[in-house]
């Protein structure tokens, strides 16, 4: 699968879905696509980039990542950085981390997460109860105390 369908795949799939300011979805997934790129990221890392959230938020199943026509690597790196239900936040960053290639998603992932522009839209109790949580994972990570990528 070449990078505009996996582009193209992944806008329909998140058809119709919002973020939680209310902005279309596909504006996260291009912000976190472009910061896989602008951190040196290969194709491979910048189409889980495009497809990190799909099976978590239940728009591809993972039987269709299992048949899906992408790269081992993809798959295992949209694998990573899918949450799984009731899994501690240790469990998740243990499995980024002996992800190769998933660090870099998931950095460029929080760092739109936690703009402060996008942060700034979302009510006070959301705002804090995010930022608090986006910063912890980059504690578990190792990516430091700073939100900002590019």
């Amino acid at each position: 699968m070449d990078p505009a369908e996996v582009e193209a795949l992944a806008r329909a799939a998140h058809e119709g879905q919002t973020d939680k300011a209310g902005r279309p979805y596909a504006e996260h997934l291009r912000a976190v696509a472009e910061g896989v790129r602008a951190r040196g990221g290969d194709d491979e890392q910048i189409a889980a980039a495009w497809l990190h959230d799909a099976v978590e938020d239940g728009k591809l199943s993972e039987q269709w990542l299992d048949r899906a026509p992408l790269g081992r690597r993809t798959k295992d790196i949209v694998r990573a950085v899918t949450k799984r239900a009731g899994e501690p936040p240790e469990a998740y960053a243990a499995r980024i981390l002996a992800t190769p290639g998933a660090l870099l998603v998931k950095e460029a992932d929080l760092a739109h997460n936690a703009d402060p522009a996008r942060l700034a839209a979302l009510d006070g109790p959301t705002r804090t109860r995010l930022t608090e949580k986006y910063t912890r994972m980059r504690a578990l990570l190792g990516l430091g105390g700073g939100s900002q990528g590019d």
